[in-house]
């Protein structure tokens, strides 16, 4: 494993959007694998979420790539809110990906990743090989976008580790049974020291600006899901809010017909961190490679 970062070309060059530096990410496996898999997490999160899967699959001989998306991690943050909104991280990571001279990608996006994924996966379907969706679909109720909306943002302020694992492992309830050692790696790769002490999350608090608007109405995308011709896996969590079992199985049955996997005792969002989810996305993953 390896920590790295790229700088985006026009138009990501300061003027459209005004930043620089975008691109952090972690890179594990040999860098010349025949198979390179992306993994992008999801709306507040960061690469490291994927520490248990890539190492899996960098052990099986793939190419793991984990991407900060923009305004998390190490990545830098927009000087303009508004462009938090997953057209442009569909744009900016297109660019990552060719820059790095992939031509063809395996995919696994966690929630906001997997709608990253979906977009790239319709509109550019020669990038992306496979698809993974993790408890996310072409269907979000508002419902469910509200709730994740009532702790976005906020930047609330941690004495120590102790005290922001207490909160991880309320706002990240839905991630399913983890042992005491997963939530603290979970905890500790969600913070970063604050500048006047303490710990704050590891985001720019400002995603809240471009999230708040959308999340007044569902969002619908199954125009969109009907364009996407690569074959998907799709993840739920089994009492998930944001993907329902009638999101799941129109998804089975329509457009790309994904492949369902449920994880019982799993809400929003299988963390990907049990050997069964691990098992199951690294499996299906190499069907690709027969």
């Amino acid at each position: 494993m390896k920590l790295a970062s790229l700088t985006l070309g026009a138009p990501f060059d300061g003027i459209t959007i005004g930043y620089v530096d975008w691109g952090s990410y972690v890179d594990w496996g040999p860098a010349g694998a025949a198979r390179s898999v992306v993994c992008v997490h999801g709306l507040t999160r960061n690469a490291r979420d994927f520490d248990a899967l890539a190492e899996a699959l960098a052990n099986r001989g793939s190419r793991v790539i984990a991407v900060d998306v923009v305004g998390r991690g190490r990545s830098s943050w927009l000087k303009d809110p508004s462009q938090y909104v997953v057209p442009v991280y569909a744009q900016q990571l297109k660019q990552f990906i060719e820059r790095l001279g992939l031509e063809s990608v395996d995919w696994v996006g966690t929630s906001m990743g997997g709608l990253i994924g979906m977009v790239l996966a319709a509109g550019a379907p020669a990038l992306v090989r496979r698809l993974v969706l993790n408890d996310v679909g072409p269907f979000v109720p508002k419902a469910a976008l509200q709730q994740i909306r009532n702790y976005v943002g906020l930047n609330p302020q941690f004495a120590d580790l102790d005290e922001a694992e207490r909160y991880v492992r309320t706002i990240a309830a839905g991630f399913g049974p983890l042992s005491d050692a997963q939530w603290r790696q979970l905890t500790r790769n969600s913070v970063v020291d604050n500048e006047t002490g303490g710990l704050r999350f590891h985001y720019d608090p400002a995603l809240k600006a471009a999230y708040a608007d959308s999340a007044d109405a569902d969002l619908d995308l199954w125009a969109l899901w009907d364009k996407i011709s690569c074959p998907v896996l799709l993840l739920r969590g089994g009492s998930s809010p944001l993907l329902s079992e009638e999101t799941a199985e129109r998804m089975r049955n329509s457009g790309p017909r994904a492949e369902l996997v449920t994880f019982a005792g799993v809400g929003h969002a299988p963390a990907l961190m049990a050997a069964d989810q691990v098992s199951v996305v690294a499996s299906w993953l190499a069907q690709g490679r027969q």
